[in-house]
């Protein structure tokens, strides 16, 4: 199940008490996911969800809490929304629930943003408030570099008090505007966590963490074994360019050469890709790994001054410049 049917299935069967809170759910959701709508003179309330579940959490809550019957119908999906939509509507006394639910206000407007006793209120009614929003319009990404916990909101109005409520929880979130919609979004992946929690989503939480932790194991390990490809790729490159000017020095330098600087030459010729440490462990008598180093050095420095008398290329003549960089 991906992870916004998950949270959403999860959230839509928990059990709220405490009728604050199932007032200030039931007033997000239907700010968030439905409108009012004028038909015949007189006022309809219709709150458009994904799923079955969520449609009846919001039916029932309606009966419930404020004792009005509502219907549900069921669109099936065509042309861009390929998914089946369930409208709650209440069509009688849908002008009633309006104003209790702080769609109206007291002069009968529509209220743009949150109801004033649901952004005025305590904690668990801010939650609520969040429920309800990601109920109705909300979704969650799979952890990763684009993860997030997004609601697409109404309006902008909407957008700011979902902000506000957010910072009520002790949870960073932002309001931004996309193609002229205008969202909500966390990105923190802790923040995430923590609002997750926060809405009573219990289950989603911990199967965030493990896919959350299971990238970021897997992350660290592809960063190491690139670390370590792109060590092995330098090594090599270093190792091919140091035989290539040890070549060049003994063009350079003939015979007149140091035995200890010939035999150091001679093992970097014969085993062009050894480590520095490796060509160590096969002079006889071994040799550390910085002797080698320092020898071929002096090598390839002593070369260098011979050809700068000579005014020939000195030994990194006929190098690419991938194996200078090395």
């Amino acid at each position: 199940m991906a992870l916004t049917a998950q949270v959403k299935d999860e959230l839509a069967r928990l059990t709220v008490d405490k009728t604050s809170q199932r007032k200030a759910e039931v007033s997000a959701m239907l700010r968030f996911a439905g409108g009012l709508h004028i038909i015949a003179g007189r006022i309809v309330i219709e709150a458009e969800l994904d799923t079955a579940v969520v449609a009846r959490r919001l039916r029932l809550a309606i009966s419930e809490v404020y004792g009005h019957s509502s219907d549900i119908v069921v669109v099936t999906g065509s042309g861009l929304r390929k998914g089946t939509r369930y409208v709650v509507r209440v069509v009688k006394d849908g002008e009633s629930l309006a104003r209790q639910t702080g769609l109206l206000d007291n002069r009968g407007r529509p209220v743009r943003g949150l109801p004033p006793q649901v952004v005025s209120a305590g904690v668990g009614e801010a939650e609520a408030a969040w429920r309800g929003a990601f109920l109705a319009h909300g979704s969650l990404t799979e952890p990763g570099r684009s993860a997030a916990l997004e609601v697409t909101c109404p309006g902008a109005e909407a957008a700011l008090a979902l902000v506000g409520a957010a910072r009520r929880l002790g949870i960073a979130a932002k309001a931004r505007e996309v193609r002229g919609v205008d969202r909500v979004v966390i990105r923190d992946g802790d923040a995430i966590g923590a609002m997750l929690t926060r809405l009573g989503a219990h289950d989603a939480v911990m199967v965030w963490e493990e896919r959350r932790m299971r990238r970021e194991v897997r992350g660290t390990a592809n960063r190491l074994a690139n670390f370590d490809d792109a060590n092995l790729r330098r090594s090599a490159r270093a190792a091919v360019a140091a035989g290539a000017r040890v070549q060049r020095a003994f063009e350079i330098l003939g015979e007149d050469l140091p035995e200890h600087l010939r035999e150091a030459g001679q093992l970097r010729l014969q085993h062009r890709e050894a480590s520095l440490e490796e060509l160590g462990q096969l002079a006889d008598p071994p040799l550390t790994k910085d002797a080698v180093a320092g020898r071929i050095r002096r090598l390839l420095a002593t070369a260098d001054k011979r050809a700068v008398e000579l005014g020939i290329p000195d030994t990194e003549a006929g190098l690419s410049p991938d194996l200078l960089d090395v």
